[in-house]
């Protein structure tokens, strides 16, 4: 059966409470996550709630300190994650970022001790709820090959992008530099769904449909060859070199590596205060102008119509909040694992 939005936002809160984080993390993390449930983005919503919850039992995601600011100017900050919870840092640089370009017109954050990110575009979203164009990024421990590599070079280093609109939703953009992300790999081999050749490569760097192989034995492929493992580069070097943050093969996987100890992701969040730079309302006009215009575009046979980024998302998310999220079996399949492993039930024991 559905649920709520507002019921489903309880239930991971008061689950990440009973692990051990406090009211207010648990606030944050899960309105992204279930924001990102609202989406359909099931493999970076409450899926993910179990790793989160052994995380903060273990100690390896702190919920006794917050992020801090550790060194900034006009417009830019470096913020300390203090390894709390990704969502939890991420939330508080793009806040920052926001901050900041309300005065100086456009800023960036970057963030160094930090834990996953979750669904990336939660971020950007922020910045286009203030009418801001706003771009959020991160890096992760290798899963991506490199055109040629029998090993993983790269993170997913996902990225992620909104503009704020007028009559029509923000445009939104989330996506991995890889061919798909990992988390929809782990999915059809849960699931028994079998994958497309060109999602990951074997260790001798040849493509393969055996989903079972990945991680351990496999590495997911770049999106679109050389020119996603160039763009996943741009983001190691925004999200990891200038935010000071670990790098690569120095991450932490967060699924797998011991849950006691930091992760050290990197991130980095941009805003750009529309408003400053021209009429913030004829801005808009001229997003919607552009939206109705790729609507209006004539399609192939077989195609009804054109869509831009980020419109599926939103056509579930206002789903979502007419009838409820409708959480497919994996997920529940995760979140009973979750309840059982730190001894969770809702108050009607369902």
């Amino acid at each position: 059966m559905p649920i709520s939005i507002e019921q489903h936002k309880t239930y991971i809160h008061d689950a990440l409470v009973h692990a051990g984080a406090n009211p207010r993390h648990a606030a944050v993390t899960a309105d992204a996550l279930c924001l990102a449930d609202s989406w359909g983005t099931f493999t970076h919503g409450s899926k993910l709630l179990k790793g989160y919850t052994r995380r903060i039992r273990a100690g390896g995601c702190r919920s006794d300190v917050d992020p801090q600011i550790v060194n900034d100017g006009p417009s830019f900050a470096l913020i300390d994650g203090n390894s709390t919870l990704g969502q939890v840092a991420g939330t508080f640089a793009m806040e920052t970022a926001i901050e900041k370009a309300r005065e100086t017109g456009v800023a960036y954050c970057g963030v160094f001790n930090s834990c996953h990110l979750g669904a990336v575009g939660v971020y950007p979203t922020m910045a286009a709820r203030n009418d801001m164009i706003g771009i959020a990024m991160g890096n992760d421990i290798p899963s991506v090959a490199a055109p040629g590599s029998k090993t993983a070079v790269l993170g997913t280093n996902p990225f992620s992008y909104s503009v704020p609109a007028g009559k029509h939703h923000p445009i939104l953009l989330d996506m991995a530099m890889s061919t798909v992300a990992g988390g929809k790999v782990y999915a059809a081999n849960q699931l028994g769904n079998p994958i497309p050749n060109n999602w990951i490569v074997d260790r001798d760097g040849k493509a393969t449909t055996d989903s079972s192989l990945y991680p351990a034995d496999a590495a997911l492929q770049p999106l679109g060859g050389y020119k996603g493992y160039g763009l996943g580069l741009m983001i190691e070097s925004l999200s990891g070199l200038l935010s000071g943050a670990n790098l690569t093969w120095d991450i932490k996987a967060w699924m797998t590596a011991d849950p006691a100890g930091p992760t050290h992701h990197g991130a980095a969040f941009l805003a750009f205060n529309v408003g400053a730079m021209q009429n913030l309302d004829s801005f808009k006009e001229r997003v919607d102008g552009l939206i109705d215009q790729i609507h209006e575009t004539p399609t192939a046979d077989g195609v009804d119509q054109l869509f831009v980024a980020g419109e599926f998302e939103w056509n579930r998310y206002q789903k979502s909040v007419d009838s409820g999220i409708d959480l497919p079996a994996d997920v529940i399949a995760a979140l009973n694992a979750m309840a059982d492993e730190i001894e969770f039930r809702r108050p009607n024991n369902t």
